[in-house]
């Protein structure tokens, strides 16, 4: 009998995991709750952060895997929620999630396992952080401690602004999120991320991703949730690759697991390549979002598997193969984002050969009679993969180029640092 499968969420990362799931021929149905227009074949009326409504739905269907998506149900504890209930869930348990869901909590876990990360404190006084950041100078990072939807980010180049950051953070702008404050030291350079998948001992790294941040071209511009990615990044070698594993990887689930915190499905590792190597910028405890676009178009292995072995613990048993090819995702945003946008715009696709392309859905409805129509701030994550990055490049823009979506917001230059 083949399986029913849960996927928790409703953005392009859902629909790129749903995507790849359905290719699996031991899977038998597939379930989106709430999903999208990309994936209204699949959608189930439960929003991602109704526990007890999914934990309901996942009972009366006899789900056999649920795939969490989005950080919020996560650090609401449904790992722990389904596991009571004897369902097979992905993802990890509430209090091995606060890796992403506090700040501070990644960074003490970091310092113990010695992984090497910016410098910080951490402040629940305003007047403190002030002082702190007087004595230290511009520019810093100030980050909202809990979970801020991508955006609780802000890089101060000078001093005004790092002190003014302090009261929008402390002071409403993340409501709850924002009551403790954690102050870095300013790290330049390359940044990658490296999503492993992990049984909560063996963790095998999928593809790295360069994430691209800003809104504008020249990564300038505000902070979004990112406004496209590629895969993989030309100065990422397996030395490279063995040496997160060895030194951020491994420690942090052994560190994880001494505490009786076992951390069990994506550890999302955000690095940045500084002058005195690779650092830490933060951890995420879950597929990233455009990051899990492409690397679910490079996956060559079959998904479930992987997926299935992480809630075994076994593993150690599986061998993961990718193809050699360069995949790039351009973020079609709505007019205005990440500020205020506007909703409702028609949007026709075109028909394409499928094959090593894809338009993964993000914030799409069916309007009247099934029409397309945009319905939150990202829009479509427009993909495709080629034998290099210049060919993957031109491959994904002219499939943006065939879409009618008036006044879509994107970046012309997804990749071009790779060509540098």
């Amino acid at each position: 009998m083949g399986k029913k499968i849960l996927v928790v969420g409703s953005g392009g990362r859902e629909h790129a995991l749903a995507w790849k799931l359905a290719q699996s021929p031991d899977v038998e149905q597939i379930y989106v709750a709430p999903g999208n227009a990309g994936t209204l074949g699949w959608n189930v009326n439960i929003k991602a952060n109704d526990i007890p409504a999914l934990l309901a739905f996942a009972e009366e269907k006899a789900i056999d895997l649920t795939v969490v998506g989005p950080e919020e149900p996560l650090t609401l504890g449904i790992v722990d929620a389904f596991q009571k209930k004897g369902l097979r869930i992905f993802g990890p348990s509430r209090a091995a999630a606060r890796l992403e869901g506090s700040k501070s909590f990644a960074k003490e876990i970091m310092h113990k396992a010695n992984v090497p990360t910016a410098g910080w404190e951490v402040f629940q006084d305003a007047q403190k952080a002030k002082a702190y950041i007087r004595q230290i100078g511009a520019p810093c990072v100030l980050k909202a401690d809990g979970l801020a939807a991508g955006k609780g980010v802000i890089i101060a180049e000078d001093q005004d602004t790092a002190l003014e950051a302090v009261d929008e953070i402390m002071e409403g702008a993340f409501k709850a999120s924002g009551k403790t404050l954690v102050v870095e030291e300013y790290l330049t350079g390359q940044e990658v991320s490296l999503l492993c998948f992990t049984d909560g001992k063996t963790a095998l790294p999928m593809v790295p991703v360069q994430d691209h941040k800003r809104a504008l071209d020249g990564d300038q511009g505000l902070n979004t949730g990112g406004m496209g990615t590629y895969s993989p990044p030309p100065f990422w070698t397996p030395e490279v690759e063995a040496q997160i594993m060895q030194e951020v990887v491994r420690p942090t689930l052994e560190v994880m697991q001494e505490r009786d915190e076992m951390f069990q499905g994506v550890l999302f590792v955000g690095l940045m390549f500084t002058p005195e190597g690779p650092k830490v910028l933060e951890f995420n405890a879950r597929f990233g979002d455009p990051e899990t676009q492409v690397v679910m178009l490079r996956m060559k292995s079959d998904l479930l598997p992987v997926l299935w072995a992480c809630t075994e613990g076994t593993l150690q048993d599986i061998q993961l193969e990718w193809s050699k090819d360069t995949a790039v995702c351009v973020v079609l945003a709505s007019p205005g984002y990440p500020q205020a946008y506007t909703k409702g715009i028609p949007i026709h696709l075109p028909s394409f050969e499928q094959h090593n392309k894809a338009i993964f859905h993000a914030g799409t409805a069916a309007a009247n009679e099934g029409q397309l129509v945009n319905a939150g701030g990202r829009v479509l994550g427009v993909s495709a993969k080629a034998e290099d990055l210049t060919k993957a490049r031109q491959a994904a823009y002219h499939l943006v180029e065939q879409i009618d979506f008036p006044q879509a917001q994107y970046r012309r230059d997804i990749g071009i640092k790779g060509l540098k």
